[in-house]
């Protein structure tokens, strides 16, 4: 049995303008930090997602879960591990993680759902780009 591909992203920084009063890092800070790698994560499997914004095709979050583990602070280096799997005909999910450098511990957790939405000859529909589904595809046969 393969492993399903994991994508990293880091080292990044966390910045002073990023912290909240507490002097840790703000919790919807870490949304951002989580989209930036799903964004990498797609182009890594050759899909832009302005490209596909272009083609008609928009991917959106349709459900996002997350666990705070531990707080980041100003100066802080982290890394994203981000999984892409199907999720269902028409959904796919994206299982994140992010951890500190210095000690890789696990600060966030996340589950990211989306779809995508194909803008057809009769309007919008839910669907995904052909290549996300081959690749989600090639993923789900070498994780069985």
């Amino acid at each position: 049995m393969s492993e399903p591909m994991t994508y990293h992203v880091g080292p990044l920084d966390v910045r002073d303008y990023e912290c909240d009063l507490q002097g840790v890092v703000n919790n919807a800070v870490y949304l951002n930090y989580l989209e930036h790698a799903r964004h990498q994560c797609l182009l890594d499997l050759g899909l832009d997602f302005a490209a596909l914004h272009d083609s008609g095709c928009d991917l959106v979050v349709t459900r996002a879960e997350v666990d705070y583990r531990q707080s980041l602070k100003s100066g802080d280096q982290f890394f994203v591990r981000t999984h892409v799997r199907r999720a269902s005909k028409i959904r796919f999910a994206f299982d994140q993680i992010i951890l500190r450098a210095a000690d890789e511990q696990v600060m966030v957790e996340a589950l990211i759902i989306g779809t995508g939405i194909v803008q057809t000859d009769n309007g919008r529909r839910p669907g995904l780009p052909q290549l996300l589904q081959d690749k989600l595809d090639q993923f789900n046969t070498a994780a069985e």
